[in-house]
């Protein structure tokens, strides 16, 4: 199962450089964007073969959440029930048989943190959102979290140390959330990968330069973590100030057909095909160099538990 983030900073102007070509080339069963900065009716996206579920602000021009999803959710749920949080369209979540799937586009703490003490309320509520969801199923969260975590997630941590999206608080709820029973995914892979970003500013020839912050984020409950087949970044996409990311995870069908997470029992057939990453998630080799992933064919099973059939290293 392949799912896609995509902060497209403005869907309008994005679908004017390409973001169509890029939806249809990436292929993702679950797609989901953030900042599409639209109200209903603005866009009518003709997708195929996707349900749609959109999440707009009350402010125009503001903020926004999009999920396609090529299998139709059990229930869908717009922001947190919270009158304060679910003015702004930050949230949305998709319940699947055996997952969670939860779109966010946390709030920006803004310059000189005038918004931190909001930003530090909304974590909160996420987090007890997230654990709520977690008490029930595995949970896929992802989205724009405004937040470069560690030092290694953006190219200038001392010059941007105490500023929005590197503040000490910012992080701490961070830490906060993965101490709490969930793995980012990307780190899960690359921990000490350095230059991967997911965000450049428009100045200063940023993205040139490849100056950037990792911001965007997969982060999964952590009884998903042995199952991640890749995580990416794409930084050769363009048309928004981020690029897409993603994440790939295996998927079993049941005897009934259904697909899974966690397929059931010997009957379980595995239908995510090897996969060959295509974006950016180079090892120690060398920044923008293939990284040869592990492919992780296997289903859970009773008996066995997590098996790897692994075909070998791929993306040689």
């Amino acid at each position: 199962m392949k799912l896609i983030s995509w902060n497209v900073n403005g869907l309008r102007a994005c679908l004017k450089k390409g973001f169509a070509d890029v939806f249809s080339a990436l292929d993702a069963d679950l797609f989901c964007l953030q900042e599409t900065k639209l109200q209903a009716g603005q866009v009518e996206l003709d997708v195929p073969g996707y349900h749609q579920y959109w999440n707009y602000a009350e402010k125009k021009g503001y903020s926004g959440t999009a999920v396609f999803s090529r299998q139709e959710p059990l229930s869908v749920q717009y922001g947190l029930g919270i009158e304060e949080h679910d003015r702004e369209g930050r949230l949305i979540t998709l319940e699947f048989p055996d997952y969670y799937f939860v779109c966010c586009y946390t709030p920006n703490a803004q310059g000189e943190l005038k918004r931190l003490d909001y930003r530090l309320s909304w974590e909160d509520a996420l987090r007890a959102h997230l654990l709520e969801l977690d008490r029930h199923k595995a949970v896929i969260y992802a989205g724009d979290l405004n937040v470069a975590h560690q030092e290694v997630d953006l190219k200038n941590p001392k010059s941007n140390r105490g500023n929005p999206g590197f503040s000490d608080q910012e992080r701490a709820k961070l830490t906060q959330l993965l101490d709490v029973g969930f793995t980012d995914t990307f780190r899960a892979l690359y921990p000490e990968r350095t230059g991967a970003y997911s965000w450049w500013s428009y100045r200063f020839n940023a993205r040139k330069n490849n100056a950037g912050w990792r911001i965007d984020y997969f982060i999964i409950s952590d009884r998903l973590a042995d199952r991640i087949a890749a995580a990416e970044l794409f930084p050769e996409i363009m048309g928004s100030d981020h690029c897409p990311v993603g994440l790939t995870l295996p998927l079993c069908r049941d005897k009934s057909g259904t697909p899974s997470l966690f397929g059931r029992g010997s009957a379980s057939v595995m239908i995510t095909p090897q996969y060959r990453p295509t974006g950016f998630a180079s090892d120690s080799s060398g920044a923008g160099a293939p990284s040869p992933f592990h492919c992780f064919s296997g289903c859970w099973g009773p008996e066995s538990g997590w098996s790897h059939r692994c075909s070998g290293r791929i993306g040689q």
